[in-house]
């Protein structure tokens, strides 16, 4: 059985979902192979031999220290060594890059913002925020495949995870773009956007900067905080929380949507949430349409007596 690369995502040894959403895609293919770039291997590969890795390629962080083009450069060789059947990364903006600087060096073609993933590598990708699905394929070479993170659900499954050391020598073209610092992003105690399995999200209903009703429905239920585009537009909440098709794609177990009408560009982003709970003063809202549950009322009488009573039965 041929190798899927996945390109793994990970922060301090920890792999990210969406890293075992790209393996549970690669099994679909072929025999998933991680490949791991920088420190913490030794850590993460209980996780990645979870979610089905046989195999995990640890290339040295020196890699980092260059902008995206050394990473495409060991991709492209180790597809070429092991004869990859394909490469699965996530579709994040620099992995999208090194998706497509990786599918140029191969001669072969790349699909961006995928959605699923067949065993015959037909890629789906929904289109129109939602509105039409659209099928694709690679026809030459090794497919290079950016799947949106939170659109395939992970399924466990034991894999061996041996790990072994890669290495790759950068062209000095690959070194032309270096990085000379680093900043790291201030976090604070609720769990990441795209990682949480609860998210409370507030739109123009909130009516002002002060999304403190949001926050305390979060924190009561120790969910993620998002943002509509047009929460976002006005000043309200920084963009990186933004939920939606020019934001950050969701799929928690609940997403609850507070003063949010329901457009089809913040739908697209959290659609497919396993539980919509929506509240809002609007019975016409299209919000509704989508919800499973459905508040008619003004967020902010509803949202506080929600905490309260959740607060009650902790």
């Amino acid at each position: 059985m041929a190798e899927v690369l996945v390109l793994v995502d990970h922060v301090d040894g920890q792999v990210k979902k969406v890293t075992t959403e790209l393996l549970t895609a690669a099994r679909r293919i072929g025999e998933p192979a991680a490949v791991w770039i920088g420190d913490g291997a030794e850590s993460g590969k209980a996780g990645l031999a979870e979610f089905g890795a046989e195999k995990v390629y640890v290339a040295s962080s020196e890699l980092n220290d260059y902008v995206v083009a050394p990473k495409a450069e060991l991709l492209a060789k180790l597809a070429q060594e092991k004869s990859a059947a394909a490469i699965l990364v996530s579709a994040t903006p620099e992995n999208k890059e090194i998706a497509g600087r990786t599918a140029v060096k191969l001669g072969s073609g790349v699909l961006t913002d995928v959605v699923d993933v067949t065993a015959e590598l037909v890629a789906e990708h929904s289109i129109f925020g939602g509105a039409t699905i659209a099928h694709a394929r690679v026809r030459t070479g090794v497919p290079v495949v950016a799947v949106r993170p939170n659109s395939i659900p992970a399924e466990p499954a034991t894999g061996a995870a041996a790990e072994e050391a890669v290495s790759v020598e950068v062209s000095d073209a690959a070194k032309g773009a270096k990085v000379v610092e680093r900043v790291a992003q201030e976090k604070g105690d609720r769990p990441e956007l795209t990682e949480a399995a609860i998210v409370v999200s507030g739109g123009r209903g909130v009516g002002s900067e002060d999304f403190t009703v949001v926050e305390q429905l979060a924190d009561a239920l120790g969910a993620a905080v998002g943002a509509s585009r047009a929460a976002v537009d006005a000043g309200w909440y920084p963009n990186q929380f933004q939920v939606g098709q020019t934001g950050k794609t969701v799929s928690p177990n609940l997403y609850v949507a507070l003063g949010i009408s329901g457009a089809i560009q913040h739908r697209a982003g959290m659609q497919t949430s396993k539980n919509i709970v929506a509240v809002n003063k609007d019975p016409e809202a299209p919000i509704f349409e989508l919800a499973d549950y459905g508040v008619v009322g003004d967020l902010h009488t509803v949202a506080p007596q929600l905490t309260e009573e959740i607060n009650k039965r902790k």
